[in-house]
């Protein structure tokens, strides 16, 4: 039991607005569905200290809801007023994106985050890379924002006495002091909440040791491994001033322990928060009825002790749960689990947080779906060749010499962010093309969501700003409308009924004398959720005696390149287009030799399986 003579308050940072979007529905959350509760948290409740962006809250908002996330930061600002902390989290030399960027783009990143009300700025660098952290600092330091480096921290799926340990930990920070920038705070980072006690009390110890005695030692975890508590207890025994937290119905699983826990927890010992918790049921009740219509996966809110072994972050599981359910291939969820110490292994024990733990999570899928290191995942390649960072370890030389095969592409030591691609450059031409506003804010809206070799009227940004985004809120299913047992059509002199919710009904659709029964779902387009069917599905176009070709995934996914035309030829096995699934392309491939007869869908549709991409003829 943690004991102190001399009361002391620890800081709380309440999560619920970023953190608990993302680990519960990948930041997949309307603004006006989590607003009331915000504001009454701040001007009801006293809370002075938010995080509010960053991370995939920066991306989903126009990756997925069709809000700009600048507006939306600006909003969250306002409602909060002027005198409240409002904190992002940046991925060091990738930013607010999943890819290495050039250092005038993390410039203007910075001021555009402190231009939209942030104070205080939390870096990590998930190779511990001292390098990028002193680097990546430099711009949130020179836009006046608080600095808050981290270490990031993850308990190993295999043993190694070298790497991942307090001592380890020490001296990323003890180097980063002798650097010359300036630190206001450092934070023990645990995405994956699978770092034990021990190690976290003898961190926050040597830390402390350290450490200038103004500069404030923070402490984050997820409660996946249900560890968070005691971990945040060891952290405070250890001498930690400030610790992340969070309130239901996003608290605890993936997400931080609710406050009303630690409150608990912290009874007699000397040590209280700096927040309220008799106000944590009123910002609840605001979150259940604003979150009323959306679906809480159990795998997001559901501990889960096996995370010890397979290092993944309750910010990437959320996502990654969300985007296999919508791919049809949830069931191979626990298979990816086992292959992961395999991945972290060979790629050399990077941290398991974002864009790492992606980089993990995509090559463990491929290595299940397609056999050990037959595809080599873009960015876990370009980690394990170096092109983001010094790792702890030494990538294993076979994995090396297939991802740089694969990849084209040599190992690299040099600087990641002088070998990053110019974002900025291309986004503001792409802007110019097209007859858009060329504001800062657009340019980095497009740049942060360019991905080489992706077609750019597929861009986020683009799409934004063309009114044409992407919506994929993860809603509840609306209980499905019971259809006759044959349909009648209409005759053309009478109107068919205007759909006033979603509709499943069955066809049969015969092709070359084969019949294929199709579910579909029908729903007005008014409320973009996951489970509407866009017009064009309904306008396939049928080619009698061809064959057709699908996609290789059970559930929908995005079309992104069409590689043949119309009339073309193509050979059995060629790629004749490809999706995206699981934030990475797939192949699709010919099931036979012949001619191209029909292209039935458009680049950015979404396909479902049973939705022929194109038909080939013999």
């Amino acid at each position: 039991m943690i004991f102190t003579e001399k009361p002391k308050k620890i800081r709380v940072m309440f999560t619920p607005f970023r953190d608990g979007l993302q680990s519960s529905f990948g930041g997949k959350v309307r603004l006006k569905d989590i607003l009331p509760a915000m504001e009454f948290a701040a001007q009801k409740a006293g809370v002075r200290h938010f995080e509010f962006g960053g991370g995939a809250r920066y991306q989903a908002p126009y990756f997925y809801v069709g809000e700009n996330p600048f507006e939306c930061m600006s909003k969250m600002r306002e409602v909060v007023g002027s005198d409240v902390d409002l904190q992002i989290l940046t991925r060091s030399v990738s930013g607010v994106t999943l890819t290495t960027q050039r250092l005038d783009a993390l410039g203007a990143q910075a001021a555009l985050m402190a231009k939209n009300g942030t104070t205080w700025d939390r870096n990590f660098d998930y190779m511990n890379d001292v390098d990028n952290l002193e680097r990546t600092g430099r711009p949130i330091v020179d836009a006046g924002m608080h600095h808050q480096v981290c270490v990031a921290l993850m308990g190993l799926p295999f043993k190694d006495e070298t790497v991942h340990t307090a001592d380890f930990y020490i001296d990323v920070i003890r180097q980063l002091l002798q650097r010359d920038v300036r630190i206001d705070s450092v934070c023990m980072k645990d995405a994956s909440g699978t770092t034990d006690p021990k190690t976290i009390y003898d961190t926050a110890v040597g830390l402390k040791k350290i450490l200038p005695p103004e500069v404030i030692l923070w402490q984050h975890t997820h409660d996946t491994a249900s560890m968070a508590v005691s971990c945040y207890m060891a952290g405070i025994a250890g001498g930690v001033d400030g610790v992340d937290l969070s309130v239901r119905p996003m608290a605890s699983g993936t997400v931080q322990p609710d406050v009303r826990s630690m409150w608990h927890a912290l009874k007699g010992t000397g040590f209280s928060l700096d927040i309220d918790h008799t106000q944590m049921d009123e910002i609840e009740g605001l979150l259940d009825e604003g979150l009323k219509d959306y679906d809480f996966n159990p795998v997001t809110t559901t501990a889960d002790a096996r995370v010890v072994n397979f290092p993944m972050p309750g910010g990437a599981i959320g996502p990654n749960v969300h985007m296999m359910k919508a791919a049809g291939i949830l069931d191979r969820y626990s298979e990816v689990l086992e292959e992961f110490p395999v991945v972290v292994k060979a790629g050399g024990a990077w941290t398991s947080v974002t864009p790492g733990s992606q980089q993990y999570w995509l090559q463990a899928f491929n290595n299940v779906l397609l056999g050990r290191w037959e595809k080599m995942n873009d960015g876990y390649g370009k980690a394990v060749l170096g092109y983001f960072g010094r790792p702890p370890l030494s990538p294993d030389p076979d994995v090396v010499k297939v991802a740089s095969e694969q990849l084209e592409m040599e190992p690299f030591d040099g600087d990641p962010l002088e070998a990053a691609p110019d974002s900025l450059g291309p986004a503001k031409a792409a802007l110019q093309e097209r007859g858009l506003p060329v504001t800062d804010e657009n340019i980095f809206l497009v740049a942060a969501a360019i991905v080489p070799g992706k077609n750019i009227e597929l861009n986020e940004g683009i799409r934004l700003l063309e009114k044409r985004p992407k919506i994929v809120l993860p809603l509840k299913e609306i209980e499905e409308a019971k259809a006759p047992a044959a349909a009648t059509v209409p005759s053309a002199s009478v109107a068919a009924p205007a759909l006033s919710g979603p509709v499943t009904t069955t066809c049969v659709v015969e092709e070359g004398g084969k019949a294929r029964t199709f579910r579909v779902t029908i729903q007005p387009p008014t409320g973009g959720g996951a489970h509407s069917v866009s017009a064009a599905a309904a306008q396939v176009p049928a080619a009698e005696g061809g064959t057709p070709v699908f996609s290789p995934f059970q559930g929908k996914v995005e079309l992104v390149e069409i590689k043949v035309r119309e009339g073309d030829v193509v050979s059995e096995g060629q790629v004749v287009a490809a999706v995206e699934a699981m934030k990475a392309k797939h192949d699709v491939k010919a099931p036979c030799a012949g001619k191209v007869l029909s292209i039935n869908f458009a680049i950015g549709a979404d396909v479902e399986s049973g939705m022929p991409i194109m038909v080939i003829g013999g």
